[in-house]
């Protein structure tokens, strides 16, 4: 007799198709087959997956969705309780067959599996609260400065340092009264002109420069968000971490918000969020993906509890070599907000290119490094970036 699929690979039985999926051991037809539809688009190797994983989403796939191997499996791997026999004078009262409950008490058991396995769909872990007394920069020096508006290639404080050069130039050897010889007179005079030329280049350019912040703000006006996160039910980890941003990130007074972002030379939204300060950007993805704790291993792989995640993969690796390219004058950096799927805790460690971060790590951390440049607003960059929030 040929084994059947589950059983061809013994260290795929570690892993529970349904949890998998995201599902619980009940869900219908249709709903494994919009779980499997949804997990197809980020593990695939396309798009960020492995092969390896792929081929399990695929087996978990066609074992569930076919009605005799889904039967198998749940014989193997989810038996049903085992019925104990008594004495008739012993017998326990007949409980009401599941076909005769109450559709309240299905509810009740339907959500309990749901917290038992997989992701439990009437879950929502809540808007994100911070503990600000432990993020550094909170309220570090230069928080509370106004905005500078900088163009690349713009003269910044030179016009008035130049200024004050020229002035204590010209003005010095005259409150001295120092006596000037013909050659160091003609030093001087040679020096103020070349003093003064230099202060009227760079006045023009601090002068463009102001028009350019006009214009900035008059295109701009005082938006610090652009873009909308996923309304979808399957979105909600992009809401919290479009509160998140909002509530938390937007202390920093030059810094902007973005949401769905597309890849240079796409029309799909194919970044969650995206935060500019200065010259540095954060890429961000969000996910709702079951309790435990998130490691990176050397291979930019999730792990989940010490062991190989395939609950879920992204996109990050690429948005980050696309934007880099995108924009080689900024830094840029990418980080995965987790939200649990259901009741527990997400807890994450460790140092990578792209770390799963929870949302207090993130603020920590990323948040820091955002506010080493607080109140800078990159005219070009923020309007390149802005041209690729899909839906303006």
């Amino acid at each position: 007799m040929a084994a059947l699929p589950w059983e061809v690979n013994k260290s795929v039985r570690e892993v529970d198709y349904y949890e998998l999926l995201g599902l619980r051991p009940e869900a219908s037809a249709a709903e494994i087959k919009a779980a499997y539809r949804g997990l197809a688009k980020v593990m695939h190797p396309d798009t960020g997956g492995t092969a390896g994983t792929f081929r399990l989403l695929q087996q978990a796939y066609a074992t569930l969705s076919d009605p005799s191997l889904r039967a198998g499996y749940d014989r193997v791997e989810h038996p049903p309780a085992r019925t104990v026999t008594t004495s008739p004078a012993r017998q326990a009262p007949v409980r009401q067959s599941p076909a005769r409950q109450s559709p309240a008490r299905q509810a009740r058991q339907s959500r309990r599996a749901a917290r038992e396995f997989g992701e439990d769909p009437e879950f929502s872990p809540g808007s994100p609260r911070i503990d600000t007394d432990a993020v550094g920069w909170w309220d570090q020096p230069g928080i509370a400065e106004r905005v500078r508006h900088a163009e690349p290639g713009g003269p910044g404080h030179s016009p008035l340092v130049a200024s004050l050069a020229g002035v204590v130039l010209l003005v010095l050897p005259l409150l001295f009264r120092a006596g000037f010889s013909v050659p160091l007179l003609v030093v001087w005079l040679l020096v103020a002109a070349a003093t003064a030329a230099l202060i009227q280049r760079l006045s023009r350019r601090h002068l463009d420069a102001v028009r350019v912040g006009r214009s900035f703000t008059a295109e701009f006006g005082t938006r610090r968000e652009f873009g909308t996160p996923g309304t979808e039910r399957d979105q909600l980890a992009e809401r919290l971490t479009a509160d998140l941003l909002s509530r938390y990130l937007t202390r920093l007074p030059g810094a902007m918000v973005f949401h769905g972002l597309a890849w240079p030379g796409s029309v799909f939204a194919d970044i969650d969020h995206a935060v500019l300060c200065g010259k540095r950007l954060v890429l961000v993805e969000s996910k709702l993906w079951l309790p435990g704790d998130y490691t990176t291993d050397e291979d930019g792989g999730f792990r989940r509890n010490g062991r190989q995640f395939r609950g879920g993969g992204t996109r990050l690796a690429e948005s980050l070599t696309a934007y880099e390219d995108f924009l080689p004058d900024v830094d840029v950096c990418a980080a995965l907000v987790v939200y649990p799927s259901r009741a527990g805790e997400v807890t994450t460690a460790g140092d990578a290119v792209i770390p799963p971060m929870t949302p207090q790590r993130f603020i920590e951390e990323i948040g820091g490094w955002l506010a080493e440049d607080p109140s800078t607003v990159d005219v070009g960059t923020a309007r390149k970036v802005r041209d690729q929030v899909v839906g303006g």
